[in-house]
């Protein structure tokens, strides 16, 4: 309880959030406070019931999901008492959300000035000139270079990066007295999320507001958060400081999520000098340019070099990791080596041949070798087919198996990710953590020898990325694939990675063995990267903390 000359900001009160028509709440007898100016966390994997309790304290639970017990209390008074109407006045000056994806809440058809000053409009008397003048300053604030031009822009003109500052920077206009962030750096890379989370530790702090952050990022909450709360499938089951959880989590549940931070394990033997001579894949000199905006009618601006003559080397049985922020040309450079964006010189050796330059039937060839595991497996897996049949579609090209050895190959490849007995199911049936799998047992089906994996783990929450980074890392190991890992995740890469390459605006900056690079960084934006990157484990093993031995849930057969 709070001290009476130090009451709450708000105070949730067995609360209880159900279906209307379901069985099994989603949020169940949770209580907890928030204090003035306080960094409190809320954590918990997909599914714990974290957002179901933000989004009620607002009242904007999804239909068919209704607040059924406890109360909510905000200045003395139980919010769930008030109807929509009388909501208003309290949504923005009093509590302020920034949510998960800043692309959906921000209108794509108005301008940022005029999304901005809406609030302003509706909660304050200022005039236009006052409003202006707010916004420029906010702008600033959170570092948007041209405040001017970014007034008169559309959302679709910004980086995630620049516009989850903009939300933020919405919301924090108004100055509230809490802030409820809903994941609001999840599809963020590392620099810009810290620049995002350091930006609102500061106006929070000038404005003394208290910040509700919901995430399943333990490494976020290590650096930021004074206390936390714990959620499993709608339970409060533990809460306590910072500190004392991460380093002595009293509840298995929570020593679970801490166990599945990412570790470095110990570096793999060296390749056999034989191996390091011949590159599986050799990039000599690769340019790519995206054209440039329109200027007029019948001009165009100059091309944009997306990829400057670039060199890269990927050896038979490597894992080589590529890191870099938004914008750097991961992606771009995956799907170049890959035939799947256009390049403008340069060659992109695989086996020895050109496939930059080959004729058809080489490029077949190429491609019957090499796969791609998509960042968003939802929207790269046709919801109108069933598990087993995405999954045998990469082996049409296969003319030497009939139809028997197909569909052993496919019930093979299902049991070697842990989706055996999922095969009759489609995509929406299935777990994010399972689609996943599905994505990489549809790349794998084929025995390819080069994988690309394009961001396979930026949207999973802690445990499950921990569980597809293990079977990422087995799968490998058993049958041998060549992997370029593409990801803005240092922590996954630590674990996961033989070698580090590191980008920057279309250039590679620094690269070599993992452990050199992690532990002796030479170059300033390897360095600002690490800086950024939040790494609780590496905090405990300072204080002399050892590793929490706690099995990590992932089906024994998905490492066979």
């Amino acid at each position: 309880m709070n001290h009476p000359s130090n009451p709450a900001v708000l105070s949730v009160e067995h609360l209880k959030i159900e279906l209307r028509h379901g069985t099994q709440p989603l949020v169940h007898d949770l209580s907890f406070d928030v204090k003035p100016g306080e960094f409190l966390a809320v954590v918990g994997e997909s599914g714990s019931g974290k957002t179901m309790a933000a989004r009620a304290i607002l009242q904007l639970l999804p239909p068919g999901i209704s607040q059924t017990g406890g109360r909510i209390v905000f200045d003395g008074e139980d919010l769930s008492t008030r109807d929509v109407k009388a909501m208003r006045p309290l949504r923005g000056p009093g509590i302020g959300m920034v949510f998960q994806e800043p692309m959906v809440s921000l209108n794509p058809v108005h301008r940022i000035g005029e999304q901005m000053a809406e609030g302003l409009r509706m909660h304050t008397s200022l005039g236009a000139p006052e409003i202006r003048a707010r916004i420029l300053d906010m702008l600033r604030r959170v570092q948007i270079a041209d405040p001017e031009r970014c007034m008169h822009a559309y959302p679709h003109e910004f980086s995630g990066g620049m516009r989850q500052r903009i939300m933020l920077a919405s919301v924090m206009l108004l100055k509230p007295r809490l802030l409820i962030a809903d994941e609001p750096t999840t599809a963020l890379d590392t620099l810009s999320q810290r620049e995002v989370l350091d930006l609102m530790v500061e106006l929070a702090r000038d404005n003394g507001t208290a910040v509700l952050l919901i995430t399943h990022n333990l490494g976020l909450v290590g650096r930021y958060a004074q206390r936390a709360i714990v959620l499993e499938k709608g339970h409060l089951v533990e809460t306590g400081d910072v500190p004392a959880i991460l380093v002595e989590p009293k509840q298995a549940y929570t020593r679970k999520l801490v166990d599945a931070l990412p570790r470095r394990q110990a570096a793999r033997p060296e390749a056999t000098a034989q191996q390091r001579q011949q590159p599986l894949v050799q990039v000599r000199g690769l340019c790519v340019s995206y054209p440039g905006a329109r200027a007029g009618l019948f001009k165009r601006q100059p091309p944009q070099r997306v990829i400057d003559t670039l060199d890269l080397d990927i050896h038979p049985g490597e894992m080589v990791a590529l890191v870099g922020g938004s914008g750097s040309g991961k992606t771009t450079l995956g799907r170049a080596i890959l035939r799947l964006a256009p390049s403008q010189s340069g060659q992109i050796l695989f086996r020895g041949e050109d496939v930059r330059t080959a004729g058809r039937a080489a490029l077949h060839r190429f491609r019957l070798a090499c796969q791609l595991v998509f960042q968003d497996p939802f929207s790269s897996l046709d919801p109108r087919m069933r598990v087993h049949d995405i999954v045998a579609e990469p082996l049409r090209h296969l003319p030497a198996l009939d139809a028997a050895a197909r569909l052993k190959r496919v019930h093979e490849t299902l049991d070697e990710v842990g989706l055996d007995g999922l095969g009759a199911r489609y995509p929406h049936e299935l777990s994010g953590g399972q689609r996943q799998r599905v994505a990489i047992a549809r790349a794998l089906v084929r025995r390819p020898a080069f994988v690309v994996a394009d961001e396979p783990v930026s949207a999973l929450d802690m445990t499950i990325q921990a569980q597809v980074l293990r079977l990422f890392q087995s799968l490998q190991a058993h049958h041998g694939f060549a992997c370029l890992f593409i990801s803005h995740d240092l922590a996954a890469v630590e674990q996961i990675a033989d070698r580090v390459i590191v980008m920057e605006r279309g250039r590679i900056v620094e690269q070599g063995a993992r452990d050199a690079v992690f532990d002796d960084p030479r170059h300033a934006y390897t360095q600002a990267l690490l800086a950024a990157t939040p790494r609780p484990l590496a905090t405990l093993a300072a204080a002399g903390v050892a590793p929490l031995p706690v099995p990590l849930n992932v089906p024994e057969k998905a490492f066979a």
